[in-house]
C-alpha cells in the first residue's frame, strides 16, 4: 500500500511544467521541494533578496499548507542563496517568519547557480506530532 502524498498542485502555488512535486507526504511528514521565487503562472520573478527570499516563502508555506501541515510543523529549513554576503538579509527575513523559540534547525550555503538564475532557494521539512 502506498502511503505517499504527492503534492503537485494547489493554492497559491506555482503553475508549472516543470516534472517535480512541490511536496511530498509520508506518515506524519512532509518533504517541501525547493521553492524560488516563481508566480502563480510558474514565471520567475526577479527581485532583492528579501524580495525574491519572501516570493520562495509564501511557496514553501503554500504547499506546507496544501499537504494539511503548518509552519508550526516546520523542523528543518535548508537556505541555498546565491551570495554570503546576503547573509544579514536572510535573516533579518527567517526571523521575522519564525520568532525565537520556534526556529527550524537551517542549513545555509552559497549556492553558485540556482534555477531561473534566482537569488533564494528554500527547502525543508515538516513534522505533525502524533499523540
Amino acid at each position: 500500500m502506498d502511503n505517499k502524498r504527492y503534492i503537485t498542485n494547489g493554492e497559491g502555488l506555482p503553475n508549472w511544467s516543470n516534472p517535480i512535486s512541490h511536496a511530498v507526504v509520508v506518515n506524519n511528514m512532509c518533504f517541501v521541494s525547493g521553492q524560488l521565487s516563481v508566480n502563480a503562472e510558474g514565471k520567475y520573478v526577479s527581485g532583492t533578496i528579501l524580495e525574491e527570499g519572501k516570493l520562495a516563502f509564501s511557496n514553501f508555506f503554500s504547499a506546507l499548507k496544501n499537504a494539511g501541515f503548518e509552519k508550526d510543523d516546520v523542523v528543518f529549513i535548508d537556505i541555498a542563496f546565491n551570495d554570503l554576503k546576503e547573509l544579514p538579509e536572510i535573516n533579518k527575513l527567517y526571523m521575522g517568519l519564525f520568532p525565537e523559540g520556534k526556529r527550524p534547525a537551517r542549513t545555509i550555503y552559497q549556492a553558485e547557480a540556482l534555477p531561473f538564475g534566482g537569488k533564494v532557494k528554500i527547502t525543508g521539512t515538516a513534522v505533525k506530532v502524533l499523540v
